[in-house]
């Protein structure tokens, strides 16, 4: 009896003891996990501190940046703006010069090698000096501009007036081409309906719409067309006085020169009136000699009459 009471409380020991070690055991374990998690934790908050750390030293602050970068950046974005804005250049010149179609022809020559045209000239003479002015209207290529005013400029004795204009037209080219886009789209659109369209009814209005709309782009790429015109030829008018009036020199005084001068002109005039003479005389001897003997014969009679008138007395 006793032995089996002392097995029993061997048994209960024991089991005491293993449910006691598997509580240690479980307990090492929680506080191995919650060791390792806390390491995790720790390493990955130490890497996120470094990776910011790094990311913050490869980015450089705005104190770091060069400023040239900037001013770069800036001239670059000035010169793209200025190639594709769009400007319509004109010019006025009002010049004296001394021989006025020399200066046209010079100007047509100018123009010719610049690549340009002349579109327009007009000539007036006859004022009170016996003087001619005209205007002339060139177009250029916009590169060759401000050289041709200067080739003009250098032609001319006097340059009276120079004026110089741009019309930036930029804004009203890019409304045209928003404009031209949304046109071509609903062109598009209205020919695709068309072609899905059965009814008569339904035709006729679609093709109506899509006159309009085609009329529309027309009109635009027509006033396109006219301001690329204008932005690429430049328009140059110029109004030309010829002044060539000089002041009298030694040749226009000589006394002398213009006395043998009148002399000539005087025997040259009585040599022709002599000359014209000898040859009406000659020229017209037969019908002299017939009127002579006419004469003769009308007097010889009138004067037979007053004789015999008085013998009669």
């Amino acid at each position: 009896m006793k032995k089996e009471l002392f097995m029993f409380m061997l048994s209960i020991g024991l089991l005491l003891t293993a449910c006691s070690n598997e509580s240690e055991e479980h307990d090492s374990m929680t506080d191995q996990a919650d060791m390792d998690i806390e390491e995790s934790e720790t390493e990955s908050t130490t890497l996120n501190a470094t990776d910011d750390a790094s990311m913050d030293k490869n980015v450089p602050t705005d104190q770091e940046q060069p400023e040239s970068n900037e001013e770069n950046a800036a001239q670059q974005a000035d010169e793209t703006n200025q190639d594709d804005r769009k400007v319509i250049y004109t010019a006025n010149l009002r010049i004296e010069v001394k021989d006025y179609q020399k200066t046209v022809d010079a100007i047509q020559a100018d123009a010719s090698d610049s690549g340009g045209y002349i579109v327009e000239s007009n000539m007036h003479e006859g004022n009170e000096e016996g003087l001619t002015t005209g205007r002339v209207t060139v177009r250029v290529p916009q590169d060759q501009f401000q050289a041709f005013i200067q080739m003009v400029e250098d032609g001319s004795s006097n340059v009276l007036e120079s004026s110089t204009s741009g019309q930036d037209v930029t804004e009203e080219y890019v409304d045209l081409e928003s404009r031209l886009d949304s046109k071509q789209v609903v062109e598009e659109r209205l020919l695709s309906f068309m072609e899905q369209a059965d009814e008569t009814e339904d035709l006729l209005k679609i093709s109506d719409d899509l006159a309009d709309v085609q009329q529309e782009i027309e009109e635009i790429t027509g006033r396109m067309h006219y301001l690329d015109n204008k932005v690429d030829l430049a328009t140059v008018t110029i109004r030309i006085e010829e002044n060539n009036v000089s002041l009298s020199g030694e040749d226009d005084l000589n006394t002398w020169d213009k006395t043998k001068g009148q002399f000539m002109k005087s025997i040259n005039f009585l040599l022709s009136v002599f000359s014209g003479l000898f040859v009406f005389m000659i020229g017209g001897l037969p019908v002299l000699i017939i009127l002579a003997i006419i004469g003769g014969g009308a007097f010889w009679m009138i004067r037979k009459r007053k004789k015999r008138h008085q013998e009669n007395e």
